[in-house]
C-alpha cells in the first residue's frame, strides 16, 4: 500500500514565529506561485514531470507550490526541515528509497520549503502527474535539464 505525507511523523514540529527573511520569502511566493518543485526538471511528458533536487548540508530550496497529485522518492538518507504553508515548522529523518504519495483536490496547494539540516547531501526525486485536479502551474525554461 502507497504512504501518504500523512503518515509520516515530523521527529519535531513547532508553531513559532518564522524569521524575517523566511516571512519575506513565503510572502513572495505567494505573490508569484513557485511550481518549481525541485531544482532541476530531468524530464517531462504530456503526462508526467520528474524533478530533482540535491541539497548539501546546510542547502535549502526555497518555497515552492504544489498543485499536482505526486510522489516522491528520497535517495539518501538524511534530515530536514520545512516551512509550511499553515505557519508550522517540522523536520523529517529520512531513509533511503523512502516514497511518499500526495493527492491534491480541485483549488487544493501545499506550498513549503526545505533545509537539509543533516550532515550528508539529501536527494529527491519528484514525480508529478499533470492529469490531475489542478492545472499545472507554469515554469520557467532554465529549470529545464539538457
Amino acid at each position: 500500500m502507497a504512504m501518504t505525507t500523512l503518515d509520516k511523523k515530523p521527529v519535531q514540529s513547532a508553531r513559532t514565529p518564522w524569521p524575517p527573511e523566511i516571512t519575506a520569502e513565503f510572502e513572495r511566493e505567494r505573490q508569484s506561485p513557485n511550481g518549481c518543485v525541485g531544482q532541476k526538471l530531468v524530464s517531462e511528458s504530456d503526462r508526467v514531470r520528474v524533478w530533482h533536487i540535491r541539497l548539501q548540508p546546510g542547502e535549502r530550496f526555497g518555497f515552492h507550490r504544489h498543485v499536482l497529485d505526486y510522489f516522491w522518492s528520497v535517495l539518501t538518507s538524511g534530515r530536514a526541515r520545512a516551512h509550511m504553508d499553515d505557519g508550522s515548522t517540522v523536520e523529517h529523518t529520512y531513509a533511503a528509497g523512502e516514497t511518499r504519495h500526495e493527492t491534491h483536490a480541485g483549488g487544493h496547494v501545499k506550498v513549503h520549503d526545505l533545509e537539509n539540516v543533516g550532515d550528508s547531501e539529501l536527494i529527491f526525486c519528484t514525480v508529478e502527474f499533470l492529469d490531475s485536479a489542478n492545472k499545472p502551474l507554469p515554469i520557467p525554461d532554465k529549470v529545464r535539464g539538457p
